[in-house]
C-alpha cells in the first residue's frame, strides 16, 4: 500500500476503508474481508456507531500494521468532553492509541482553542499520534491553523467529501500551502462516477473501472482516498489502482468532470468560502 507522509513525519496509507453506514455483523465482516484483501487503513468515527466492531473485527491483527483514524463529534469539543470521548473510541476499538484523531465538524459555539487544547494533551502523551479536523472550510481552516500554531500542534489532515463532481480546488491549494493533506471521503459520489461519459471513456482506455480511475485519480493528486465498500468485489476493485498512472492529459479531464454538486450538507458549517 503507497503512503503518504503527514507533517508530523506520521506515515498514512494513501488508501483507506471507509466505513460509514456499516454497522453490527456487517461491519465485521467487511473489515476482516478488507484486512484480509490487503487494506491497513480503517476510518471511523465515534457518531457512525461502528467502533466496536470494528475492534472486534481487529483484535487479532498486528496493530503496530494497522492505521485507525477515529472522530470527535462536533457536540463534544469541550476539553473533557474530547478527552472523555477519545478514551471511549479507544475501548470500542480495543486499542491503546489512534494514529489519526479528527475534529468530524467544526462547531462555532466551542472556543477551537479549547478543543485543541484537548487533542494537544492526547497528542503530546501519544494517545493520539496526529491530529486533524474533518469538514473544515478555508476559513475554519485559517482559524484552525492559528490557535494551533500558538500551542504548536500540527494540523495533518483535513476530511472532506471531495470527488470529480466536487473539485474542490481551493480548498486542495490551501491545504497545500499549509501543508495539510486532503483525505476524500465519498470519492467516488456514491456510484455517480459510473455513469459519467468522460469518466467512462477514460476507463475504457486504461481498461479500468470508472471507480478505479477516479480512485487513481485522486491517488495522484496526493489526496488520501477512503472509498467505502461492503462486497468483496468492490473492496478488490478498489484497492487494485496502483499498477497504472493517469497521463498527464486525463488527469486534467477528470478536473473538467466538476460540477460544484456537494452531496453532504450541514447546517453547523458554513461552505460559503
Amino acid at each position: 500500500m503507497n503512503s503518504i507522509t503527514l507533517n508530523n513525519k506520521t506515515d498514512i496509507p494513501i488508501l483507506g476503508l471507509g466505513t460509514w453506514r456499516l454497522s453490527g455483523d456487517e461491519t465485521i465482516n467487511v473489515v476482516k474481508k478488507a484486512l484480509k484483501i490487503g487494506y491497513n487503513h480503517i476510518d471511523t468515527a465515534e457518531m457512525y456507531g461502528n467502533e466496536k466492531e470494528i475492534g472486534d473485527a481487529i483484535k487479532d491483527a498486528d496493530r503496530a500494521k494497522l492505521f485507525l483514524t477515529s472522530k470527535v463529534w462536533y457536540d463534544n469539543l469541550h476539553y473533557q468532553d474530547v478527552i472523555s470521548a477519545c478514551k471511549e473510541s479507544l475501548k470500542k476499538l480495543g486499542t491503546n492509541y489512534l494514529d489519526l484523531y479528527l475534529i468530524h465538524w467544526p462547531n462555532p459555539s466551542i472556543d477551537m482553542k479549547e478543543t485543541f487544547q484537548a487533542l494537544k494533551e492526547l497528542y503530546s502523551e501519544g494517545t493520539v499520534k496526529a491530529v486533524g479536523v474533518s469538514n473544515f472550510t478555508i476559513k475554519n481552516l485559517k482559524l484552525a491553523l492559528d490557535v494551533c500554531q500558538s500551542i504548536s500542534l500540527p494540523i495533518t489532515v483535513n476530511q472532506v467529501e471531495f470527488h470529480p463532481f466536487l473539485y474542490q480546488e481551493s480548498l486542495l491549494n490551501f491545504c497545500r500551502k499549509n501543508n495539510v493533506f486532503l483525505t476524500a471521503y465519498r470519492p467516488i459520489a456514491k456510484g455517480l462516477v459510473n455513469d459519467n461519459l468522460i469518466i467512462r471513456q477514460i476507463a475504457q482506455k486504461y481498461q479500468k473501472s470508472p471507480a478505479q480511475i477516479t480512485l487513481r485519480w485522486l491517488t495522484q493528486l496526493d489526496i488520501i482516498t477512503i472509498p467505502k465498500a461492503s462486497s468483496e468485489e468492490h473492496l478488490t476493485e478498489n484497492i487494485n489502482i496502483f499498477d497504472f498512472e493517469l497521463e498527464k492529459s486525463d488527469m486534467e479531464k477528470m478536473k473538467k468532470v466538476n460540477q460544484n454538486n456537494r452531496m453532504v450538507y450541514k447546517e453547523i458549517a458554513n461552505f460559503d468560502d
